[in-house]
């Protein structure tokens, strides 16, 4: 069976939906003890997942246990918050309609943020730690992302991924949630949900914590979008997102006062890893950077550290006082110490739960107060039409790994579903499929169909 299974995967190009993108097939092919199929909607304002759950409840409970068979667990547990009722219920009933009792079960989840870092949510549920720059696999789990598991499901069925499930809210004047086609650009799903409000805005794919702000707000949905806010152009979480490295590093040097509340509050330190982002802070607003390099000098291997980070945001975003960037500082120096290739030791080898994890946690509502989008929280309902995409610009790399090796040509026809890119041999990867039905007009790294005129 588990051959079969990675086979209709792997030929669906079916990749976490709900983080980075890693291709889900790979995940399948080690024994584990328990599957947990993360509901969490981590993210403040989006709400697809608990969506799926609700609308979709017997293709995700479908996915979720196709995969526990797959990997010869003992079950699989989907996670998601009490105060999604509606999906909670629909589960609970669906467990029992499916014949999944003593398969599958329901675990429910406080409301708070980051309840979907899976190293989180490993240790919400089942109790254990997964260690410094571990994967939930080294305690004999894995995590699967909702959305992740409605494509497996469809993926039985021989479906390709082609499109994706997103919230979009914010400033704009009809928030919902929504299924477009992969390829889809931002600005065209946004006047479908009847266009911005205000003239002077920005968009931020993903969530407020966690997503990008967009260059030209014209950029692709891909696989793991999921989320589109409009923000106004002046809002703080644009403007936390826009500080040059440089502005953020004078800053701290400035203002940190060194009151370690980015490391009290840090969600992995307080699972018990050696991450103490007011170290790293410290040591960057003290130790000048070497030849404009900011993990070379004496004492620079307390930036490794920055490699256990999750990138959460909460030690930006809630809990220091002077509003500074630990966050996105934690970004830069993982992405030049992996440049490097440097790797971080582990530094410990038992690990503990902090005393303080439960007083600590950061209540949901509360951070969204804190960042200023408590009012564009309406939970929104989902768009059922059909949205008429004239133009797609689909990306070949939308997983971690090596991009997609484009099969097609310019001029060439495709059906929406046909396969346009393929894994390169031997290569971590996911397969692309076209998302419309069209001509193919232009193919570099990325390839761009054009639907047919009637």
């Amino acid at each position: 069976m588990r051959e079969a299974v990675i086979d209709k995967v792997r030929a669906a190009g079916v990749v976490g939906a709900g983080g980075a993108g890693f291709p889900t097939h790979i995940k399948l092919q080690f024994d584990v003890k328990r599957v947990l199929a993360n509901g969490a909607a981590c993210e403040p304002l989006l709400v697809s997942d608990p969506y799926l759950m609700a609308a979709h409840t017997g293709q995700v409970l479908d996915g979720l246990a196709t995969v526990v068979r797959c990997l010869k667990a003992e079950g699989g547990t989907v996670c998601l918050k009490s105060k999604h009722q509606g999906a909670l219920t629909s589960l609970e009933k669906g467990v029992s309609a499916n014949g999944y009792e003593g398969l599958l079960d329901v675990f429910e989840l406080e409301d708070f943020y980051p309840a979907g870092d899976e190293f989180i949510l490993v240790n919400e549920v089942l109790g254990k730690i997964v260690p410094e720059g571990g994967i939930p696999l080294n305690v004999q789990t894995v995590v699967s992302n909702i959305e992740s598991l409605l494509n497996i499901s469809r993926a039985m069925n021989d479906l390709p991924v082609t499109d994706r499930y997103l919230t979009v809210c914010g400033e704009v004047r009809q928030p919902m949630v929504i299924k477009v086609p992969i390829g889809t650009a931002t600005d065209k799903v946004i006047e479908r949900a009847g266009g911005p409000l205000i003239s002077d805005f920005k968009v931020v794919m993903g969530g407020p914590m966690m997503g990008n702000v967009l260059a030209t707000g014209t950029e692709p949905v891909t696989k793991t979008t999921s989320g589109i806010i409009v923000l106004p152009a002046s809002h703080n979480v644009i403007q936390y997102k826009k500080k040059s490295l440089s502005q953020m590093r004078f800053i701290a040097k400035s203002a940190c006062t060194q009151c370690s509340r980015c490391t009290e509050l840090c969600p992995r330190n307080m699972i018990g890893h050696a991450l103490e982002p007011h170290r790293i802070m410290r040591h960057l607003a003290y130790t000048p950077a070497i030849a404009g390099e900011m993990t070379t000098g004496e004492g620079a291997e307390v930036l490794e550290d920055a490699l256990i980070c999750s990138e959460c945001g909460i030690c930006e975003k809630f809990a220091c006082p002077m509003m500074l960037s630990p966050r996105e500082i934690n970004a830069a120096v993982k992405k030049e110490l992996m440049g490097k290739g440097i790797k971080r030791e582990p530094v410990r080898e038992t690990f503990r739960v902090s005393p303080f994890n439960k007083t600590r946690k950061v209540p949901l509502n509360r951070l969204m107060e804190r960042l200023q989008v408590a009012r564009y929280d309406i939970h929104p309902p989902f768009y059922e039409d059909e949205i008429p995409i004239t133009n797609v610009t689909i990306p070949l790399q939308q997983h971690i790994g090596q991009p997609a090796l484009a099969v097609v040509n310019t001029g060439d026809p495709v059906k929406k579903g046909d396969l346009i890119g393929e894994i390169p041999e031997g290569a971590l990867g996911a397969r692309v499929h076209a998302s419309i039905d069209g001509i193919v007009t232009a193919v570099d790294d990325t390839v761009v169909i054009e639907k047919r005129q009637a």
